[in-house]
């Protein structure tokens, strides 16, 4: 049977050599190979390399490499980036801008038919402390450190569709840098200016009961009716924990890591906290336009002790702030009894 085995041997011989002969053809028939791919697309659409952009997008790919070490250091493009792009300058800009022109409308509306909120009574001529020189001085360094962050903030932020359509590129690019350098630096100056507004203040913001009351009649400003408070009434407490308290948090911790990249926090980290940031400060800048409304024209006497000596007039103590100053005249009530910091206040001001 030898001559049946070597002809068995033969035929396997054969039909393996077929196949391996057939196997480049079959594959061949299946498609072209990823190269031949690329050469007939740049012979159909020259430059269009899109399968190598994807891999690049990819960042998984031989096409790129770096010998720098860090996070997303090998990263060419990130199609997030585009994300928040879209994002930043679309709802978040459109929205936005056109909530705090909203809000300028509503407080412009009110004062042209409310007008500035005067004393019912005619002032006594006798003063009662209000404001320390400390409590002045504090408010002031967070007042103006926040008037320059939110100005530059919103030349930043929508800049280049007001400031940029009115003035030019040059004015714009001056404009843009300056901002960018004062946001940097007088960020931190206003988180430790706040911090210990924070601490000072906080004893005259614990919500008390009473604020219910004001808040559900709107503390008399439609009305025109008296309504009670203490040495600080439900408004100013809310500007002081969302705004002081909760916003200075939120902008102040994304803030801070857009301002310090080489944290390696990553591009995603830091484009959310943009987002963050960008969101917090325009309701932010929207509640204290609110405040600085009553805190200047809107409320008669209210920029006056806050800007000079911080004495205000009995009257004035009375009619706004009622429960603070029956405390300070030592009157029983909500306001609770005169403390011996309130009565030499008192007699401080009245010069007795």
């Amino acid at each position: 049977m030898p001559g049946y085995r070597d002809m068995r041997a033969l035929v396997r011989l054969l039909v393996v050599s077929c196949v391996l002969l057939a196997s480049p053809a079959a594959f061949a028939a299946e498609g072209p190979s990823d190269a031949q791919e690329q050469v007939q697309r740049q012979q159909d659409q020259p430059l269009n390399n899109a399968p190598v952009w994807r891999d690049v997008r990819g960042g998984e790919n031989p096409y790129q490499t770096t010998q720098v070490r860090g996070i997303e250091t090998n990263v060419l493009i990130q199609s997030q980036g585009e994300t928040w792009r879209q994002f930043r300058n679309g709802p978040i800009t459109v929205y936005g801008g056109w909530l705090l022109v909203l809000i300028l409308l509503a407080i412009l509306a009110f004062y042209l038919l409310k007008g500035p909120i005067k004393l019912h009574g005619q002032p006594t001529g006798r003063k009662i402390q209000r404001f320390s020189a400390w409590d002045r001085t504090i408010h002031w360094t967070v007042a103006i450190s926040w008037v320059i962050l939110a100005i530059s903030g919103l030349i930043l932020l929508f800049g280049k569709y007001v400031v940029l359509p009115l003035f030019g590129y040059t004015l714009f690019s001056w404009l843009a840098i300056l901002s960018k350098n004062l946001h940097n630096f007088v960020g931190p100056v206003f988180l430790i200016a706040a911090a210990l507004m924070f601490f000072t203040y906080l004893g005259r913001n614990i919500p008390r009961a009473y604020d219910v009351t004001w808040l559900l009649k709107g503390g008399g400003m439609l009305t025109g009716k008296h309504v009670p408070s203490g040495f600080f009434n439900a408004g100013e407490k809310i500007v002081f924990w969302v705004g002081l308290f909760l916003f200075s948090i939120i902008v102040g911790a994304s803030g801070l890591v857009l301002l310090f990249p080489n944290l390696d926090q990553g591009r995603v980290i830091m484009q959310y906290a943009n987002i963050v940031h960008a969101v917090t400060a325009v309701l932010f800048i929207g509640m204290i336009f609110g405040h600085m409304y009553l805190g200047t024209v809107g409320l008669e006497g209210a920029y006056q002790n806050m800007r000079h000596d911080g004495l205000v007039d009995e009257t004035w103590a009375k009619e706004h702030h009622e429960y603070w100053y029956n405390e300070v005249k030592g009157h029983p009530g909500a306001g609770g009894h005169m403390s011996a910091a309130r009565a030499t206040a008192m007699k401080e001001g009245w010069k007795l």
